[in-house]
């Protein structure tokens, strides 16, 4: 392991070997519960509280592999921090498919990203049904825990066993199959944002808020032009904010069972990212109109924050140039890093009297899932902590984690590269903490030399101390995608 000043770079040596990254997508069969006992350094006394990731656990069926990871079945990974030790749990969310797939032995369901149903089209067309496979995020509110997926509503599990208890409907505001996002937002003024998108010809925005007893106490709908693809979105104290892909969507391969709903997403390239800036319920902006502008063209999935100064809203993005399009003939194991842009932060400057957009590149390395303190969603900010690829230039796996100070400008990087490839960060603040950088990053690493998954905890406010606590599990977790972090402990 080693920290790395960009500047310093002579050298631009590929850090990896794509065998040792495939190898982070085989399946996890088993669920485990035990005392994480082989730990390098200290676990932090003052550490108490559950990190949860979920992802997909599953990449094939008896044997059968799915097209893309991100049809698999979501797999809840729990992280119990206590008394300067930790406990590991994991266990399938149980949903329908996934308890119907496991008794067949079989692929059952066709996949948003390219599984289809053994037997060619003829065995796909026309059937619409797709598989909730729960796989994306992890989140504790309420007292509830709920594991989401984008396309439709939560999975309520147990916390302290992770038994799946049935699909979270928020006392009915939730109709069944009604999506609920997997990227809510935690307002700290104590309120849970989150949002759903149904998309058509038109496409209808669905904003909800929550309070800190679990309850819908605010859902509005917005119906904006065209065809969405949007997997997540921003707040501020007075906005919702979603950026529009310039995308279309052709229907007809999926319906005739040629093609998975995925593969039948275009990017048009020489189209404008639209942003759509919707008024908060309950806010000074309250009243005010939904407003549309454009940007310059280019995909995001995940963004980092927002937050307004004056009459201007910043809103800072990974943007990639285009959308890597999951072919139907193609193999996930053989990406070609090389070829595919990378995802890169940006920083736009929204002028809202004016109705102007202003970007700017603020760091060409790859890199993906970002994370702040927890207290300045939607608000101004100095610190972001991201995963990131190894070397500052090019396109790579995500092996390592940089902290950007966006008021010096300064990196840190810590790197587990050549054999280790990185997880989403979570920052997590120290109780009390004075300074916005006063926490720990905390990660599941793959470790490719061993077949097994580490939790790397790093002190936020220093990197070049390295890795203060290396907590090796028993075996390796398939790459997730997203999780939290909860105070709350469950043994």
């Amino acid at each position: 392991m080693q920290i790395l000043e960009p500047q310093n770079q002579q050298t631009l040596a590929k850090s990896y070997n794509q065998e040792d990254w495939q190898k982070g997508y085989e399946s996890l069969k088993q669920e485990y519960d035990y005392w994480i006992d082989e730990i390098e350094g200290v676990i932090p006394a003052e550490l108490q509280g559950t990190l949860l990731r979920n992802g997909p656990g599953l990449l094939d069926i008896n044997g059968q592999r799915l097209h893309h990871p991100f049809d698999g079945d979501g797999m809840i990974s729990r992280i119990t921090f206590t008394n300067g030790r930790a406990h590991f749990r994991n266990k399938f969310v149980e949903t329908e498919g996934y308890l119907a797939e496991k008794k067949a032995g079989k692929i059952l369901y066709r996949g948003v990203f390219g599984t289809q149903k053994p037997g060619g089209w003829l065995a796909n067309a026309f059937d619409f049904k797709i598989k909730h496979i729960a796989n994306t995020n992890v989140i504790y509110w309420g007292k509830k825990l709920l594991a989401l997926w984008e396309a439709a509503e939560p999975y309520l599990l147990h916390p302290h066993t992770l038994e799946t208890l049935g699909n979270e409907y928020f006392n009915g505001v939730l109709s069944p199959g009604e999506a609920f996002s997997a990227h809510p937002r935690i307002d700290p003024n104590g309120k849970l944002v989150n949002f759903a998108i149904k998309p058509g010809l038109s496409t209808t925005i669905t904003i909800f808020e929550l309070n800190t007893n679990g309850e819908i106490i605010s859902k509005q709908n917005h119906s904006v032009p065209g065809f969405c693809f949007i997997h997540d979105f921003v707040i501020t104290e007075n906005y919702c904010i979603f950026f529009q892909n310039p995308v279309n969507f052709n229907p007809i391969p999926f319906a005739l069972g040629m093609a998975s709903a995925g593969q039948c997403i275009q990017v048009q390239k020489n189209q404008p990212t639209k942003i759509i800036i919707i008024p908060r319920k309950d806010s000074k902006a309250e009243k005010e109109e939904v407003r549309t502008l454009e940007t310059q063209a280019g995909f995001i999935f995940h963004h980092v924050n927002a937050f307004e100064v004056e009459t201007e809203i910043i809103i800072d993005s990974i943007c990639y140039e285009s959308l890597p399009e999951v072919e139907p003939n193609t193999d996930y194991l053989q990406t070609n890093f090389d070829t595919n842009a990378p995802g890169q932060i940006w920083r736009f400057d929204i002028n809202l009297p004016e109705k102007k957009v202003q970007s700017q590149l603020i760091d060409k390395r790859a890199c993906e899932f970002p994370t702040i303190h927890p207290n300045n969603v939607g608000r101004p900010y100095r610190y972001l902590y991201i995963a990131a690829a190894h070397n500052p230039i090019g396109n790579a796996p995500l092996q390592a984690i940089m902290k950007v100070d966006l008021a010096t400008e300064k990196r840190e990087i810590w790197s587990a590269a050549p054999r280790g490839f990185m997880g989403e960060p979570i920052f997590i603040p120290r109780s009390n903490s004075q300074q916005e950088d006063e926490g720990w990053v905390i990660a599941l690493v793959y470790d490719a030399e061993h077949h097994r998954s580490d939790v790397v905890i790093l002190d936020a406010q220093d990197f070049s101390k390295g890795v203060i606590a290396k907590l090796h599990l028993k075996h390796h977790i398939p790459y997730g995608l997203h999780g939290s972090f909860t105070p709350e402990t469950f043994i």
